[in-house]
Parts: C-alpha cells; sequence; structure tokens
C-alpha cells in the first residue's frame, strides 16, 4: 500500500463500523487518514472526538456526514477524495438499515435496500476507480451472502449477473415487495437474505471486470463476512448470543485483510468468512425463519 494511506468506513458511528474505524487507526500510521462516515452529524462529531482520544490511536481520525442512500453524496465524496489525495486506499461499505423482528418487513424494504443494495452498488461504482493500486474495496455482507439461500427460481438473477443486472435484479424485488407478488415469486420475507446475496453479487461483478489488474497490483476486493456480531442491529435476531462476538473482535479478521501484505487470489472477488471463502452456490432456503416473520 501507499507510505500516506486514506481510508474510509462507512455506518461508523457505531457498532462494528466504529470498531473498524478504530482498529485502521491503530494499526495505520501517524500520517495517514481514517475517515469516519455517518448520516448524524452529532454522531460523527462525537465518535471522532472518542477514538482520536483512544491510547492506541496512531492515524488522524476525521469525520465525513454522509447518507448513504444519496448516491450523489458518494460520488461527490469519491471525487473529492480523488481530487485531493489521489484516491484512497481502503473503503469498507458497512452501512446497514435497523430492522426488528416484530416489524413489517415489506414496510421496510425501501429503507433497508437503500441503505444495503443501493448504496453498495454507488460505493463499488464510485470508489472503485478512486481505489489506488495496492487497495481494499470490502463490503460488509453475511454469510447468508450465498445464492443458496434463495429460491432456485432466483438464482438466474445472480449467478454471473454484471453490475447493471443486479441492480435490476434488486428493482425487480423491490417492485415484486410493493406488489405483493414477491412471494410467489420465490422471494424469501426476510429482506436480508435476498439483500446480503445481492451485495455479494455486486462485489462479484465488479471483481470480475478487475481481477487481472488488481492482482498484479496487489489490490483487494471482496465482500466479508464478520460473524455473529453482538450490536443492536442483529440481537433483537437471536435468542442464544453465547458464540456472539464483541465489535471489536469481529473486527479483526476484517483488518486482516485490509493489511495482509499480500492478496490471495482465492479471497478475491468472494465472500470472505475468518480469513476462508465460502461457497458462492452453499446454503438454503430459510424457510423457517420466514415462517415467523411478518409479509
Amino acid at each position: 500500500m501507499n507510505a500516506s494511506r486514506i481510508a474510509l468506513v462507512t455506518g461508523a458511528n457505531q457498532g462494528l463500523g466504529r470498531a473498524l474505524v478504530e482498529g485502521l487507526a491503530a494499526r495505520m500510521n501517524a500520517g495517514d487518514l481514517v475517515l469516519l462516515t455517518g448520516r448524524n452529524p452529532r454522531r460523527v462529531t462525537d465518535a471522532v472526538r472518542e477514538v482520536a482520544e483512544l491510547p492506541g490511536t496512531r492515524a488522524r481520525v476525521e469525520g465525513r456526514v454522509l447518507d448513504v442512500t444519496d448516491t450523489d453524496a458518494i460520488a461527490a465524496l469519491a471525487d473529492d477524495l480523488h481530487a485531493r489525495f489521489g484516491g484512497v486506499d481502503v473503503v469498507i461499505s458497512n452501512a446497514v438499515a435497523r430492522v426488528l423482528p416484530a416489524e413489517s418487513q415489506a414496510a421496510r424494504a425501501d429503507e433497508f435496500i437503500d441503505v444495503s443494495n443501493t448504496a453498495t452498488h454507488a460505493v463499488l461504482r464510485s470508489f472503485g476507480p478512486a481505489l489506488r493500486p495496492g487497495g481494499r474495496l470490502l463490503v460488509v455482507a453475511s454469510s447468508l451472502g450465498t445464492l443458496g439461500h434463495l429460491d432456485r427460481r432466483l438464482h438466474h438473477l445472480f449467478d454471473g449477473a454484471d453490475l447493471d443486472q443486479v441492480e435490476y435484479a434488486v428493482e425487480s424485488w423491490r417492485s415484486a415487495v410493493h406488489s405483493r407478488t414477491a412471494q410467489e415469486a420465490g422471494w424469501p420475507v426476510w429482506l436480508n437474505v435476498p439483500s446480503k446475496v445481492a451485495q455479494v453479487a455486486a462485489v462479484r461483478a465488479i471483481a470480475a471486470e478487475r481481477r487481472a489488474r488488481d492482482l498484479a497490483t496487489g489490490t483487494l476486493v471482496a465482500a466479508v463476512c464478520p460473524g455473529m456480531v453482538d450490536t443492536a442491529t442483529s440481537r433483537p435476531w437471536f435468542s442464544d448470543y453465547s458464540q456472539a462476538q464483541s465489535p471489536a473482535q469481529a473486527a479483526e479478521a476484517v483488518l486482516d485483510l485490509v493489511f495482509a501484505e499480500q492478496v490471495d487470489p482465492d479471497l478475491y472477488g468472494e465472500l470472505v468468512r475468518f480469513g476462508k471463502p465460502l461457497n458462492w452456490h452453499d446454503g438454503t432456503p430459510l424457510v423457517e425463519q420466514d415462517r415467523l416473520l411478518t409479509p
């Protein structure tokens, strides 16, 4: 990576995003810059101050107010960093919308898709060209992002798709939710499943276009699964948290990918969990979870 590096994390006010900023600021050098982004100005300001005051912080930490549902704002930030610094070295797309099990999945679909998917597409499109050789472009997903978690009728929408086709599939899913035909077409009730599959498919699409060039320069584009993390977003979904990690613990495996001296070609463009790629075609539809949720 470059001697003076620029890193950016979305959804970084709290939870895993905050832990990733803390880890980057501790592992990077004094001349480097970590950008902590979120949509609430006060929370961004407070988080930056708190991270800067941690005893292990070495890099400079700055805040940027960024609503990831504003795709123009994502593009503008990427352009600004490219103009000011010649690009970025680390981008971690982490923002997610919080949905509770008791809430109607259909009623929350637009916000969830805008934050998790439309924003992911915008980050990939805008920051991909700004990524400097040797950089890292990572999208935080989950093990639910493998294709097998979807009904087989939907596999063709994502398997081997380019980014335009992934976007089309996501918007088709959104339309089906609104028209109340989603379940008939095979879409799960639980928004998290198609959303995560689409995130991984988007990463795979971008990676397929860049693979040869990126591997030649030690650049990594991948989706990452941090495992079960004890956060306000995930806690309502699980009854047993005995195996859950703290955000700081979950951040470690992601940060290891960021700071690896060499890029493992087997990880490039894949969904990576604890340093190992997950098979894109693995998984089974989560029928029981869907039965318990409100459409």
